[in-house]
C-alpha cells in the first residue's frame, strides 16, 4: 500500500485526540473503518504506530516519527492545494457550474432551477458514494460546489480543509418494506418492531452504521445482519423480502415498495452544500444553498405522507430559505 495524505490525517487525529474513536468522529468516519486505515497503515511503514493504554493511543517511536514528518507535509500539501485552486479553479464559461455529489434528492432539481435562472447554463455532475472524494475535488478547485450528506453533527473532509458547509435539509430515514409486510402500511413504524429483521442500507463512508447501531441500542435490541448494497439491489432485496431497506424520506417511490416512517425519528440525514471560500464560485454560494433547498423540497412534496408527517416532527426539512423559481 502506498501511503497516501489521508493516512497521515488519520494518524494525526489519532495522536491529536488520544483515541481511535475520537478520531474517527473528528474525521466524521465510522470507528472500525478508522481501525482498519490504521492497521493497513502500520503493515505498509512495518510497526506499530501507537500503544494503547489506560491513557489512550500514545505514539510510538515509530508514531513520533510519522508524526514529525506528516506535522509538515499536511500543512505544506493544504497551501498547495488553496493556491492550486486560485489558479485552475476558474470555470471554463461563466455559464458553467461543476457540481457534485452523492446518493441524494436534490442534484436533478437543483439542474433544473440553474438551467431556468440563466439560458444557456451548463451543468457539469460528479456523482460519488465518498463524501471525501468530493471534498478533495472541491479543495483541490476542480469542483465549484458539492452536495454530500451525514447523519452525524460533523461535517465531512478535514478540519484542514478550509471549506465552508452549509445545511441544505435535514431528512429523515424511513423505512422501506414490501406493500405486502404487515407493517407496510402503518402510519410510522417504532423501530423495536423490526428487531428481528435483516436490513439494507446504501455504502457511504460516514458514520451511518454506528448511528444505526446505536439507535437500535436504544430500542432494545442489536441489528442481525447490515447489507451494504446500491439502490438497486436493496430495493431488489426488499421487493423479494430478503431484507428491511433503510431510505431518505424523499426516496422516490418504487412500485411494490412501501416507505414509512420511524417513530421518533431517530435517524436522520443531513444534506450539506459545501465549497471553497475563495473560489470565484463562492459569490454565488446563498443563491445556490437557495435552489438547492427548493430542490428538496420540491422531492419532499413528492411524499404525502412524509409532508403530513413533517407537520408533527418539524426538525425535519429544509434549513434555509426557498428560493423561487
Amino acid at each position: 500500500m502506498n501511503l497516501e495524505i489521508r493516512h497521515l490525517r488519520v494518524v494525526c487525529a489519532i495522536a491529536d485526540t488520544g483515541s481511535v474513536t475520537k478520531a474517527a468522529s473528528l474525521l466524521g468516519l465510522a470507528q472500525p473503518a478508522v481501525t482498519a486505515q490504521l492497521q493497513r497503515i502500520e503493515r505498509s511503514l512495518g510497526g506499530p504506530l501507537f500503544e494503547r493504554g489506560r491513557h489512550g493511543a500514545t505514539p510510538t517511536a515509530l508514531g513520533e516519527l510519522v508524526l514529525a514528518r506528516a506535522r509538515v507535509v499536511l500543512p505544506a500539501m493544504k497551501g498547495l492545494q488553496d493556491d492550486a485552486a486560485q489558479l485552475t479553479g476558474v470555470r471554463a464559461r461563466p455559464n458553467q457550474w461543476r457540481i457534485g455529489a452523492v446518493n441524494g434528492p436534490i442534484l436533478g432539481g437543483l439542474m433544473s432551477r440553474l438551467a431556468a435562472e440563466k439560458d444557456g447554463t451548463e451543468v457539469l455532475t460528479h456523482p460519488s458514494h465518498w463524501a471525501d472524494q468530493l471534498c478533495e475535488l472541491a479543495v483541490a478547485g476542480k469542483l465549484d460546489f458539492c452536495i454530500v450528506g451525514v447523519c452525524g453533527d460533523t461535517v465531512p473532509g478535514s478540519p484542514d480543509d478550509g471549506l465552508t458547509w452549509r445545511e441544505i435539509a435535514i431528512d429523515a430515514v424511513f423505512v422501506m418494506l414490501p406493500e405486502n409486510h404487515p407493517l407496510a402500511h402503518r402510519w410510522e413504524i417504532d423501530l423495536a418492531e423490526l428487531a428481528d429483521a435483516q436490513w439494507a442500507s446504501m455504502p457511504g463512508d460516514g458514520c451511518f452504521g454506528d448511528c444505526f447501531a446505536a439507535a437500535c441500542a436504544r430500542a432494545g435490541f442489536t441489528p442481525r445482519t447490515m447489507y451494504e448494497m446500491d439502490i438497486g439491489n436493496a430495493v431488489d432485496a426488499v421487493l423479494s423480502g430478503h431484507a428491511v431497506g433503510l431510505c431518505k424520506a424523499t426516496f422516490r417511490r418504487v412500485d411494490g415498495i412501501a416507505t414509512v416512517p420511524i417513530a421518533g425519528g431517530p435517524l436522520r440525514w443531513r444534506h450539506l452544500l459545501g465549497w471553497h471560500p475563495r473560489s470565484q464560485a463562492a459569490g454565488y454560494a446563498d443563491a445556490m444553498l437557495a435552489h438547492a433547498a427548493a430542490a428538496y423540497a420540491e422531492s419532499a412534496a413528492r411524499n404525502p405522507h412524509y409532508l403530513e408527517w413533517g407537520k408533527a416532527n418539524p426538525q425535519f426539512g429544509p434549513r434555509v430559505s426557498i428560493a423561487s423559481r
